[in-house]
């Protein structure tokens, strides 16, 4: 059986799937190039032929595939997006070391979390440095606040019970769509830690990019002569002004 195809991707696969290397030239493989598989066939799903590499589920593999139905390319997508995040968020899962806890409250606990602290930090801080401290955890609360606003809840409200919560001790309290807040560990919400420390990371990277500018470009003095006279007084008033 020769089974053609002129995608470096899907040789790519093949490889991985059957456990073989590609060959450049069209010379006798060597028993570490040639790979294994259990069953090769053409396989039909929703009119359209797929040749399909099986082996023994008892057999090791590092690939599978994922079938997607679907009525519109719009819920195609939908799903495809949402299982490419699913599988995403487990290797993110598998990034972090042994003993670190893996996932923090979601639905904007996180978030009025770190505001809170941030902003208790703030009051310690003397100067001018205060305000830009307290100005970022309170940055933070945009989180929560569109969760509410999305959910049609007073998003002031819910601020402010998200504080008192968390003041108490709750800290895992976040924004409930049914209109109150609840504690993310008991409906089941949580955000992926890695993902939540390095959005915080370029955000604040970008932030203090931008406060680091030390030189502002402005534009310079035309050059072009002066009407006689004085005349143009628009003209003459756009030469003298250096902005």
């Amino acid at each position: 059986m020769v089974v053609r195809t002129q995608s470096k991707f899907e040789i790519r696969r093949i490889c991985i799937a059957t456990r073989s290397r590609a060959l450049v030239r069209l010379d006798a493989p060597t028993p570490e190039q040639m790979g294994f598989v259990e069953l090769v066939r053409v396989v039909e799903y929703g009119s359209t032929n797929v040749i399909s590499f099986e082996n023994n589920e008892k057999e090791e593999s590092r690939l599978a595939t994922i079938i997607v139905r679907g009525a519109t390319e719009n819920l195609l997508d939908d799903v495809e997006r949402a299982i490419d995040d699913g599988v995403k968020t487990y290797k993110s899962m598998t990034k972090s070391h042994d003993g670190e806890i893996n996932f923090v409250g979601g639905a904007g606990a996180c978030e009025i979390e770190l505001a809170r602290l941030i902003k208790t930090f703030g009051e310690t801080v003397s100067g001018q440095d205060q305000y830009a401290i307290k100005k970022f955890g309170e940055s933070l609360e945009i989180v929560p606040k569109i969760l509410a606003e999305n959910a049609g809840m007073n998003p002031t409200d819910i601020i402010s019970n998200l504080y008192a919560a968390h003041t108490k001790g709750d800290v895992t309290f976040g924004v409930d769509i049914m209109g109150t807040i609840a504690d993310s560990r008991q409906i089941g919400i949580y955000d992926l830690l890695y993902g939540k420390k390095r959005a915080l990371e370029l955000a604040t990277n970008a932030a203090v990019t931008i406060l680091k500018l030390s030189q502002i470009i402005m534009a310079r003095q035309s050059d072009m002569p002066k009407p006689p006279g004085g005349g143009g007084g628009s003209m003459g008033q756009m030469d003298s002004d250096p902005y």
